[in-house]
């Protein structure tokens, strides 16, 4: 069922952002039309954990770019979580319809349980709890299941990620502003579905005051007119006016010229793998913006992810106020990564990276 792939996969090693990748598999099984990449990028702490993306790429090549960066930043989530967790991402290739079938996610099932537990997936954009449900049939290596009873953690990961993010935003705002109320405080959301969204809803509840946008204008627009908010166009969210702006969509947004662009103070959102490359962490110090490492704020959902899985492995169920209190970890983190980033000149990027790193063995 498995192969591994065209002359472009196999040069996967050439590319920037492979990083010693332990394994890249690229998966093909003709009988359901699945294709899909598996990364590996580290084992150092435990089972490579990170969630499975459905997603339509122009070709195989952004794939394994966006599957190597995932995986990558997944090693270094983990570690700074403080999860005994390594790193690793897939990716299912959709096609334009994205057609997802029964059959598909059975052969994805199969391809992860034959990784004989190197790998751990969960839901990430495009997959839902009810995907890994159907995963879960063919393979014990899988989390973020739907909850079973009433104060357990798992299901859809989202809300915790959106809740380590709003403290993480708090904490940038306590840093930057010198303030610990976001009464007044304007905040530019990018991305208004399970993560933004629930985001919005926790900083409009502390009387922020909010902009949206979204690629799906309707939602971001009823998302507002529930909150009291504002809306601007997805191609203008990035040059509003604002305290923080905080992407919670697709990565790679921040380049030269959109640095340029932004009118903000602080950059503190769940998007993953949001610098195009590392010198634009530098360009953000250089206009004093300050910068929420991305793998450090949204951690909250693979916390959940993890201690929900080891927790079943163990024969228990996790709990949810066990998540609610490991996600106070995440502003102590950043605050000690601006404190650093502060004392040394280094972007907070270079320092979490440098961090991360020496976690795993890396550094």
């Amino acid at each position: 069922m498995t192969s591994r792939g065209s002359a472009r996969v196999q040069s996967y090693w050439d590319l920037p952002d492979f990083d010693e990748h332990e394994a890249v598999q690229y998966v093909h099984d003709r009988a359901s039309g699945l294709s899909a990449i598996i990364a590996i990028h580290s084992t150092k702490l435990g089972p490579a954990g990170g969630g499975t993306r459905f997603w339509h790429y122009a070709d195989k090549g952004r794939a394994i770019t966006d599957a190597l960066r995932l995986s990558r930043g997944m090693s270094y989530k983990n570690a700074m979580a403080g999860l005994p967790m390594g790193g690793g991402k897939a990716v299912i290739l959709a096609d334009a319809d994205s057609r997802k079938t029964p059959e598909m996610l059975a052969a994805f099932g199969d391809a992860i349980e034959a990784l004989g537990g190197r790998y751990v997936t969960a839901e990430d954009i495009g997959m839902s709890d009810a995907d890994m449900v159907a995963i879960s049939k063919r393979t014990r290596f899988v989390s973020g299941l739907p909850v079973q009873q009433e104060g357990s953690a798992g299901g859809d990961p989202g809300p915790f990620t959106a809740n380590g993010i709003f403290q993480g935003v708090k904490a940038a705002v306590q840093f930057k502003l010198g303030t610990d109320r976001l009464k007044g405080v304007r905040i530019a959301v990018q991305g208004t579905g399970s993560v933004g969204g629930g985001l919005a809803r926790l900083l409009a509840a502390e009387s922020a005051d909010l902009t949206l946008a979204d690629v799906n204008a309707d939602r971001a627009q009823a998302l507002a007119d529930e909150l009291g908010a504002t809306t601007v166009s997805a191609d203008r969210i990035m040059q509003v006016e604002a305290d923080v702006f905080s992407p919670n969509a697709l990565g790679a947004i921040l380049d030269s010229e959109s640095i340029e662009k932004l009118n903000v103070k602080i950059v503190a959102g769940g998007a993953n793998n949001q610098l195009a490359r590392p010198h634009h962490a530098d360009m953000l110090v250089d206009r004093d913006i300050l910068y929420a490492p991305d793998y450090v704020i949204n951690a909250g959902g693979i916390i959940s992810v993890a201690l929900e899985y080891f927790a079943q492995a163990e024969g228990r169920t996790a709990q949810v106020e066990d998540v609610l209190a490991r996600l106070t970890g995440i502003p102590q983190r950043l605050t000690g990564i601006w404190q650093e980033s502060r004392s040394t000149g280094q972007s907070p990027a270079a320092v979490a990276d440098a961090m991360a790193q020496k976690l795993i063995g890396r550094g």
